[in-house]
């Protein structure tokens, strides 16, 4: 049965990871959606990248907040590619969109954009803190949200419902039969990253996931029921 599949930063174990390359090599290779990070820079656009820093992606350093959108374009992201703002991924590819924020300054930038491009059709808002979920709720009640949890996945289930969430995406290794039950008594899609190798997508299967997200090409042929 093919699995929900949403390619990691694009397609990072193929593609430089947060890049239109990355996003348009997920498309190509059919997954259902595509996961990005967003950071604000200095003068308030939506940078996509994971880290708080450029260090780790890219031939520059510094904070992302700290940096202005002419210095993050001057940046090599991989390949030659450069750093991209939400809306330049958005128009790269043409398939629904996870963005994923870190705080609630970047929430309402990014439900303007949203809004202005007309983009909701499109963007499922994702996010570890609860704090940018309900403000995203709040500007954008009828977006489609999903809480991503780590440590805290014993309690997505209960956090999502309180934020009006319709999906969880859980660390891989801290799913258990009773946080899947949980969350689909709730009426809750439950997705998890990330699943890189043929085992851990077996071992999703006999969780009942309904999705993955995944860096692997080939997993994603997998989950999607091509190979």
């Amino acid at each position: 049965m093919p699995l929900l599949t949403v390619g990691h930063r694009g397609l990072m174990g193929a593609e430089p990871e947060n890049t239109l390359r990355s996003f348009r090599r997920a498309e190509k290779e059919g997954v259902d959606a595509v996961e990005l990070d967003i950071h604000l820079s200095a003068d308030g656009h939506l940078v996509v990248m994971h880290d708080t820093t450029v260090d780790r992606t890219t031939d520059g350093s510094g904070r992302v907040a700290e940096l202005s959108l002419a210095e993050v374009r001057r940046l090599d992201a991989g390949l030659g590619e450069g750093v991209p703002l939400f809306e330049e991924a958005m128009t790269s590819v043409s398939t629904p969109v996870q963005a994923e924020i870190k705080d609630v300054a970047a929430a309402r930038v990014l439900a303007a954009s949203i809004t202005r491009h007309g983009f909701q059709d499109r963007v499922r808002v994702i996010s570890f803190h609860d704090a940018a979920l309900r403000e995203t709720r709040a500007l954008l009640p009828e977006i489609p949200i999903a809480l991503v949890t780590g440590e805290s996945t014993p309690t997505a289930a209960d956090r999502a419902v309180a934020l009006g969430a319709d999906m969880v995406s859980c660390e891989f290794p801290l799913l258990t039969p009773s946080v899947v039950r949980d969350c689909h008594a709730a009426g809750l899609a439950v997705i998890s990253w990330t699943v890189n190798t043929p085992a851990e997508l077996a071992r999703a299967r006999e969780l009942g996931l309904d999705g993955v997200v995944t860096d692997e090409p080939e997993l994603a042929h997998a989950a999607i029921g091509h190979g």
